[in-house]
């Protein structure tokens, strides 16, 4: 059923929208392993797509030998997409601009570029998580930085794991933005034969489903490393999915997004493959690594529950909202508590009924 490496399928060109004219020219800052697929996604699409690399070698590789070989090995990169390591190249001209880093860092980095971003240019947030200190979204942090709206901020969520993507297997996304005409002009920019992007307006819900995730795939991969099985695994999802339903009531999401791509969709392909970093970093210390040892064995690759579970605790605490995993998760990685302990202590817990 995938496609075969030798044809791009299902090319679409985005029509003019209410803000302006086709998504054609897109700047993705971020070179990591699930912003290079999703350039790959847009230039595949059709769209001429610059990327922003950090390191010199690396925009070097894209676009001259059209791989990526720190984050995605193997994976032939199409000839259109070219990279630089000067943000003002890559921004210079684009339609709409993809926000690829990591989430602690966005805030830091967009402050740098925000005098270089293009007049009416669409911002698309990939980043997951909630910010340390100020507990802000992304689309917040990006709103704040920026000075616009941050429901204009389109956020892209959903069941993306880059390499199964960046092979051309079928997967769907999220594209969420109050502004729905901005979200569909994106939707075509980035829809191809294999990869089907869906729009929604609650930005809230997710955001918050994409940064609660990385949470929940901590604590299966410690289930996981822990020796137990796939009713565990199950048993997490679900108890996760509801305090993330639980948090995303309380911040004004519709519950609706939890029952969808954004919310189940991404939580059970993130808690369940191997290829998901959150998983694996939890895998390894289920299986007695300590932090500092599952953090040195990511070989640069970023776990965002590690933190994510410190700022989303607190946004709860702050909300009044019980998250026993993700308070687990935090006593695991920030208090040095033991997996197997803590899981003891869930299990524990008072009796209640199951929707309480």
């Amino acid at each position: 059923m995938a496609p075969s490496d030798s044809t791009v399928p299902g090319t679409v060109r985005a029509p003019a929208s209410a803000h302006g004219t086709a998504v054609e020219r897109v700047a993705v800052l971020g070179a990591g392993s699930w912003s290079t697929t999703f350039a790959k996604v847009l230039a595949e699409a059709g769209c001429a797509v610059t990327m922003w690399a950090r390191r010199a070698d690396v925009a070097e590789e894209i676009t001259a030998r059209h791989t990526n070989s720190a984050y995605l090995p193997e994976v032939a990169l199409p000839d259109t997409l070219t990279a630089t390591s000067d943000p003002a190249r890559a921004l210079d001209g684009a339609q709409a601009v993809v926000l690829a880093v990591p989430s602690q860092s966005l805030r830091d980095n967009l402050t740098a570029w925000r005098h270089l971003l293009p007049d009416g240019a669409s911002l698309v947030s990939l980043a997951k998580g909630v910010e340390l200190g100020t507990l802000k979204r992304m689309s917040e942090v990006v709103g704040e930085v920026v000075g616009m709206p941050p429901d204009e901020v389109v956020v892209v969520s959903g069941p993306n794991l880059a390499r199964e993507i960046a092979a051309r297997q079928p997967a769907a996304a999220v594209l969420a933005c109050a502004d729905h005409d901005r979200a569909v002009a994106v939707q075509r920019a980035a829809s191809t034969g294999y990869f089907r992007p869906y729009t929604n307006t609650d930005v809230v819900g997710c955001e918050l489903a994409g940064a609660c995730k990385n949470v929940i795939a901590l604590s299966c991969g410690m289930a996981a490393g822990l020796g137990f099985g796939a009713n565990t695994t199950a048993t997490l999802i679900t108890r996760g999915l509801a305090e993330t339903a639980r948090l995303g009531a309380e911040l004004g999401a519709d519950a609706l997004t939890f029952a969808g791509l954004a919310g189940v969709g991404d939580l059970v392909a993130t808690c369940s493959s191997p290829l998901s970093r959150n998983r694996t970093f939890g895998e390894r210390v289920g299986g007695g690594e300590t932090i500092e040892q599952a953090r040195a064995a990511q070989g640069g690759q970023v776990a965002e529950g590690v933190t994510s579970c410190r700022s989303i605790r607190e946004l709860a605490r702050r909300a009044g909202v019980d998250m026993p995993i993700t308070e687990a998760m935090y006593r695991v990685c920030h208090e040095g508590a033991d997996p197997a302990a803590v899981g003891a202590e869930l299990l524990g817990r008072e009796r209640k009924h199951e929707w309480s």
